[in-house]
């Protein structure tokens, strides 16, 4: 029988203000959607604790506020992350469209003071558009010539996707880190 693993990791969350990175992560680790919107300030964090494979996980997620007032506190938040995920808006307005024009800019951000780590893109409000409409290409390109781990269509109020999507992530981490402390 083999010995239980503990192991924790430290997750950004970015992206433009508004596009619900606090909700996504409140839908996450409580299961609650707060419909008025609170601007984050600076960076907030939560911790939450999953079992895989009979592992301990504890992941600390760091909610990074997206407005410029706090570009300057950034590096410091950023400092230590073992992934991040960038969220950016469905919404067909200017929210929706300046979010997603500035996924490259967050996730150069993350690269200049976090090197080459795992980014996972969350498109989030889907339950204000017609997905049926949507299309998807766009993402799909971005995904790829960037080198992220992938995308997943979310809504933080009514849930869909959510889990799925952190999971991904989470499930990457482990275990890339369950090979490489067997691997030694």
């Amino acid at each position: 029988m083999s010995e239980i693993q503990k192991y924790s990791f430290k997750i950004t969350v970015i992206g433009d203000g508004s596009v619900g990175k606090t909700s996504l992560i409140t839908k996450f680790t409580k299961g609650g959607f707060q419909k008025e919107y609170i601007k984050t300030i600076g960076a907030q964090f939560s911790i939450y604790d999953k079992e895989i494979d009979g592992d301990q996980i504890r992941l600390i997620f760091w909610d990074i506020a997206g407005q410029e007032d706090f570009n300057f506190l950034r590096p410091s938040f950023y400092r230590e992350s073992r992934a991040a995920i960038i969220v950016y808006s469905l919404e067909e307005n200017d929210l929706g469209k300046r979010s997603f024009k500035n996924i490259t800019n967050w996730h150069e951000d993350i690269k200049k003071f976090c090197g080459e780590i795992p980014i996972t893109i969350f498109a989030n409000k889907v339950d204000l558009i017609d997905e049926k409409n949507l299309k998807t290409n766009k993402i799909e390109n971005l995904v790829k010539t960037r080198n992220f781990l992938g995308y997943c269509i979310t809504s933080a109020k009514t849930g869909q996707g959510v889990i799925d999507a952190f999971n991904i992530l989470i499930e990457e981490l482990y275990y890339k880190s369950k090979a490489l402390s067997s691997a030694s």
